[in-house]
């Protein structure tokens, strides 16, 4: 192999490499007491509400930031709380009732996630959820995060806009 194609050959793994490292969404799968902690203390959760937000999250998405859904009317559903691009997010722009991009939910950071998921909770409640009407709905299927991840001990940032 003569000298000059052997730096062709590595020009090109180099400018293969940068595309797929620039291309890379960072994503992160969550465990349930992990997401209770950083929504209590980092993004202001009630209490009273965190079992049905973690029932909601489990059985949407599973608990995973990049989590992307296809539906039947070929809308998507984006990220940890799964908001839908028909009305919430606009794909490849910032659009819907939250302005924002919908690939932007689907990455490890979960600000904007929460900040449209508490929207949609406000303006439609929990039942804009399917995983939730479907399984979460029932308080007795609701998980005891006092129990399991000692809810009680957890100090939220004081706000007037709790969630």
């Amino acid at each position: 192999m003569s000298s000059v194609l052997k730096k062709q050959l590595l020009v090109l793994l180099g400018l293969l490499c940068l595309i797929l490292c620039g291309v890379q969404v960072e994503s992160k799968k969550y465990m349930r007491c992990e997401l209770t902690r950083v929504m209590v203390e980092n993004y202001r959760f009630q209490k009273t509400l965190m079992s049905n937000w973690i029932c909601l999250v489990e059985h949407e998405s599973n608990l995973d930031t990049n989590m992307v859904t296809r539906n039947n009317n070929n809308s998507k559903n984006y990220g940890l709380f799964q908001i839908n691009s028909k009305d919430y997010c606009t794909e490849g722009r910032k659009g819907g009732l939250c302005n924002i991009k919908c690939e932007d939910l689907s990455n490890d950071d979960i600000s904007d996630d929460i900040d449209c998921a508490k929207t949609i909770q406000q303006r439609e409640g929990f039942k804009y959820w399917k995983g939730w009407s479907r399984y979460c709905r029932n308080t007795q299927n609701l998980p005891n995060l006092d129990v399991t991840c000692k809810l009680s001990q957890l100090s939220p940032f004081r706000s007037p806009n709790s969630y």
